[in-house]
């Protein structure tokens, strides 16, 4: 073979294949930590295995989901903070997945940059893994691109697939919502993980760095506290649809509020009434629509406002409900009730948002 030392070269093209091998060493240990019944989490191979029998699957459904962060990314790339990152990949798709009665399994990542840097890099995975542990799903495979000319360096994005299961005739939403079920709401952490383009906007006519102290939460750097990493509500839920069979329905409140993302779980006929005074709206809330003067239904329409989760319940057992989230270490708030829909209006409000500083 003729060797051109003079040659190009994939490295001097910018993709640096030991670099890869090196991000590969560094999270094989984060991996196998996320480890459950049908997945030993060993990476390395072509495709990652999962076996349903010994998850404990009799006649399953799967349910698969796949999401991003959005432009959250870009507070993480200017702030330097990327940990928490790889928690919201993780809870944008698994909150989907229990969302519709499905207990998560795996997790595959994808992560493309235009210059791998490996301990940033590990550091994402390493809350990916985190995300996984928390909801109980295996961490399986993932694939790290590193595309120089199309990523500038420094720059990155990620996606992430879940896959769950559930047993036949257990998904959610059931199809018994009625009018006069109670609707109940699980509190966020913050933001989560949907409006960052409306959230930069802001910060950018706020003239506050990154680096200043929060507004709302001045212990906290602006940055940090945006990034907030999304609530996992996968545990509490499942326990609640387990223990009670009293959840009918359950909708992850992300890019679209409340007013797109309830009627997703309700029949065509039937909407909710929300009591807008009982939500908790968190101060992140509060500092946004006064900086951006963001009107009260466009907040409701782009945020969660404080409620990140919200479930449809028999009204004969919301206390029991209640009582589950709140012993899985939920904050829970009665909001409202299934009613019949009026015209194309699915949400109807009454009230106002709390958003005195």
């Amino acid at each position: 073979m003729n060797d051109k030392t003079s040659g190009l070269t994939y490295s001097s093209s910018g993709v640096d294949i030991d670099a890869g091998n090196r991000l590969v060493d560094l999270i094989k240990p984060m991996v196998r930590a996320t480890a459950r019944a049908g997945a030993d989490a060993e990476i390395g191979g072509f495709g990652g295995l999962f076996d349903l029998k010994a998850a404990g699957f009799k006649d399953p459904i799967l349910v698969a989901a796949t999401d991003g962060v959005g432009t959250k990314v870009k507070i993480a790339i200017e702030t330097g903070i990327h940990g928490g990152i790889g928690i919201d990949l993780v809870a944008m798709s698994v909150n989907d997945l229990v969302v519709q009665g499905a207990e998560p399994l795996f997790f595959l990542d994808y992560f493309a940059c235009g210059e791998l840097d490996p301990e940033a890099t590990a550091s994402i995975v390493a809350g990916v893994a985190e995300g996984c542990r928390e909801s109980g799903c295996a961490l399986i495979g993932g694939e790290t691109a590193e595309m120089p000319g199309l990523y500038k360096d420094g720059d990155y994005d990620l996606a992430g697939f879940a896959v769950g299961a559930a047993e036949r005739g257990s998904l959610l939403p059931h199809g018994d919502i009625a009018a006069g079920d109670a609707v109940i709401g699980l509190a966020s952490s913050g933001v989560h993980s949907n409006g960052f383009s409306l959230v930069r906007k802001i910060v950018e006519k706020s003239g506050i760095g990154f680096g200043a102290p929060a507004p709302f939460a001045p212990v906290m750097t602006l940055g940090g506290a945006l990034l907030t990493p999304t609530r996992l509500y996968v545990k509490s839920c499942l326990r609640a649809i387990r223990e009670t069979g009293a959840v009918k329905g359950l909708a992850h409140i992300t890019g679209g509020g409340f007013t797109d993302n309830i009627p997703r779980v309700l029949p065509k006929h039937l909407g909710v009434k929300i009591d807008l005074p009982r939500v908790p709206v968190l101060p992140v809330f509060k500092w946004l629509a006064a900086e951006g003067g963001v009107a009260e239904l466009e907040l409701l329409r782009t945020f969660n406002c404080g409620i990140g989760m919200i479930a449809i319940v028999r009204p004969d057992a919301v206390s029991a409900v209640i009582d589950i989230f709140a012993e899985a270490g939920e904050t829970v708030v009665q909001l409202g009730e299934v009613v019949t829909a009026s015209g194309d209006e699915r949400v109807a409000y009454d009230g106002h948002l709390d958003l005195a500083l």
